[in-house]
């Protein structure tokens, strides 16, 4: 009598398929040294070429992090390869009204991120931290406070600008249904 054997039907109703499958498959582990997880985020050795790393998601934000993508390139040069990277990844944009995390993870245009710069705040700073930063730092350059002095105007202008933008965002955020605050 033979000897019964594991069958390889992984049940109704199918027979016979997948060819097999009882086979280990193989996992790429992180490229990072001692890490023993799965390396599924790959990584650019170096740049312009096909030669890729595979860290886990801790180490592929710890390797990105340092990364400078448009390092080497002049101004105009960046701006051309923005410009085809955003034509290639406009579909992504339609995706933008979810806002799936909060600020600072790409929901903010570079106009805001140079408005919260300016502005000395977080990427991550809601709408009520603007507003406390924009009337601290606003009553120290007012031309009314500092009568005479262009330095303190252009601040100003600079500040009122900044706080402008950041405004109109946070308009559109909660003509959406949405705000940083909720």
């Amino acid at each position: 009598m033979a000897r019964h054997t594991r069958s390889n039907d992984w049940g109704f109703p199918r027979w016979r398929g997948y060819s097999g499958g009882r086979e280990a498959k193989p996992i790429r582990m992180c490229d990072r040294a001692g890490c023993d997880q799965p390396g599924n985020c790959p990584a650019p050795k170096s740049p312009n070429t096909p030669d890729r790393w595979y860290f886990c998601p801790v180490h592929a934000a710890e390797y990105n992090a340092g990364w400078n993508y448009f390092e080497g390139l002049d101004k105009e040069e960046a701006a051309a390869r923005e410009r085809a990277e955003s034509t290639e990844s406009s579909g992504y944009r339609q995706a933008s009204w979810a806002e799936w995390g909060g600020s600072g993870d790409g929901t903010r245009s570079r106009d805001e991120m140079r408005a919260l710069e300016v502005l000395e705040l977080d990427s991550d700073a809601d709408f009520d931290a603007v507003r406390k930063a924009w009337r601290t730092r606003a009553k120290l350059v007012h031309p009314d406070v500092r009568p005479g002095d262009a330095e303190a105007a252009t601040e100003f202008q600079r500040l009122q600008l900044a706080y402008e933008v950041l405004r109109a965002a946070e308009e559109r955020r909660s003509w959406k249904g949405y705000s940083s605050g909720a």
